[in-house]
């Protein structure tokens, strides 16, 4: 995610003809001196039949990849036909085609912002000036061949420069929460857990509309800040995706299919690539289904969902990937799911519901804010309940509440670590008494208490109170019924 420089030196000497290039290159940059090779001999230029050597600097950090392909090829006319160039303060990317031309490739928008804050300008392939174009204050050229880049750097012909971009607000219908019938708990829920960044899991019948919920979260929160665009945008160029697809102000929204492995939530593999939890950065993961995922998988989300980060090492590279995500999942009551649903369908003996249950872990279903129970709607009373309040209502207040967090204590009130959070409560006797009684009724952890206080002063908040009151925080014990 954080781009390096690369310095590529090309030095031609006598003897037999041989290209070769050092510097820890992977088979991918290995294969660059065939792609050099027939890019320039197509334009006229062979590579002259000297000994070519072409060095990636630093030689310690593996390199990988087509991006070199051009500044190999520059480097090597430079030092064989226009040794005047001035190339100190220009960066060079791109993957050379047989032909010549430029072809896009992975992880552009990182280099380019790392270009940008050393003050230097880059160059770009013409696939990629889509996405380098999001990152303003910074010199970009788009070329589409490498005559183009000849021609530049001659000073016969200028390369376009590529104009900053804004990225494209979320466009389309949004799916709208006054289409959910009935289930007002879970809305009022869904509402605090988009207004203060809460976990959420739902626990209901199936039909009963814990998807619907979650589909309309996005739609509540907040359009991504640009800097938060970038965030997301950089995610999805070095993971390959088309960044043009993502580059608008609509939060992340992933929901991966329960056979998801570790290495797809997380991110992984031999060369460490983002998952879905770096995915939704800056947005929703919704996990469908929870209780059939894999307990590895589940259990490697600790530490992100905490710490906002993730952490892949391997032997020789440690990789960093953002996951600041809200988490959202959905699970049924038992195994068939239909217990408690008011019919008689469930068979499940309480050995099976144990079971099915003891797939999460305790220490998982702590990081939660909120444990919602939902109800099965019957279809006469969908039919007599009037649409509720739609979610660009909803969204006034949430984007309300949630500007008091960002300008009186720098960050949601889910991200709140535990000093910034003692000085943000301020509960009365009353209040703690309360809690006190929860906690030593349902023998609840300290975490789980202090998220009821997140959860509690996110209330308070929603509703314009300097501090949480009686009534706030038992709305939040209320919130939590797997703890019950």
């Amino acid at each position: 995610m954080e781009a390096f420089a690369v310095t590529v030196e090309v030095h031609l000497s006598g003897g037999l003809p041989t290209f070769t290039i050092s510097g820890l290159p992977a088979a991918a940059v290995r294969e660059s001196r065939d792609r050099v090779r027939a890019a320039l001999q197509t334009l006229g230029m062979p590579v002259p039949p000297s000994r070519v050597t072409a060095h990636l600097g630093p030689a310690d950090i593996p390199k990988e990849g087509g991006r070199f392909d051009l500044a190999i090829a520059l480097g090597l006319l430079k030092a064989e036909r226009n040794p005047g160039w001035q190339t100190d303060e220009i960066e060079f990317l791109g993957e050379l085609a047989l032909n010549g031309e430029l072809r896009r490739v992975q992880g552009a928008l990182p280099a380019v912002l790392a270009a940008r804050d050393a003050g230097r300008s880059v160059v770009v392939p013409h696939a990629n000036a889509t996405e380098a174009s999001l990152v303003g204050n910074a010199i970009i050229y788009s070329a589409r061949c490498l005559a183009d880049v000849i021609a530049h750097l001659d000073g016969h012909e200028q390369l376009r420069r590529v104009a900053a971009s804004e990225p494209v607000p979320a466009t389309g219908i949004e799916p709208d929460l006054a289409d959910v019938r009935g289930q007002p708990v879970a809305k009022r829920a869904l509402m605090i857990a988009a207004a203060g960044g809460h976990n959420m899991l739902m626990i209901g019948p199936p039909g009963a509309g814990k998807s619907m919920l979650a589909q309309r979260l996005p739609g509540l929160l907040p359009a991504l800040r640009i800097e938060e665009v970038l965030d997301v945008a950089s995610i999805a160029s070095v993971s390959g995706r088309p960044v043009k697809d993502i580059a608008t102000t609509r939060r992340p929204f992933r929901a991966p299919h329960h056979s998801a492995s570790s290495i797809a939530l997380v991110g992984g593999g031999s060369k460490p690539r983002p998952g879905e939890i770096s995915l939704a950065h800056h947005g929703v993961l919704f996990l469908d289904e929870l209780p059939e995922f894999k307990r590895e998988a589940l259990e490697a989300l600790r530490e992100p969902l905490e710490s906002g980060v993730v952490m892949i090492s391997r032997a020789r590279e440690t990789a960093r990937f953002p996951a600041a995500f809200q988490l959202i999942a959905a699970m049924n009551p038992c195994p068939c799911g239909y217990l408690g649903d008011g019919s008689d369908r469930c068979h499940c003996s309480e050995s099976r519901v144990q079971g099915y249950r003891a797939r999460l872990s305790g220490p998982l279903l702590d990081r939660f804010d909120l444990h919602v129970a939902l109800e099965r709607v019957r279809i006469t009373e969908m039919s007599r309940i009037a649409p509720d309040r739609s979610s660009a209502g909803v969204a006034a207040d949430i984007a309300r509440a949630r500007e008091v967090q960002l300008s009186s204590r720098g960050r949601l009130n889910a991200r709140l670590d535990d000093r910034s959070l003692w000085r943000a409560i301020e509960i009365g006797r009353e209040a703690w008494r309360l809690l006190d009684r929860a906690a030593d009724r349902w023998r609840l952890s300290a975490r789980s208490c202090t998220r009821i206080l997140k959860v509690a002063r996110t209330i308070a908040d929603l509703e314009s109170r300097s501090t949480p009151a009686v009534e706030d925080v038992a709305e939040a014990i209320q919130l939590r019924c797997l703890d019950r």
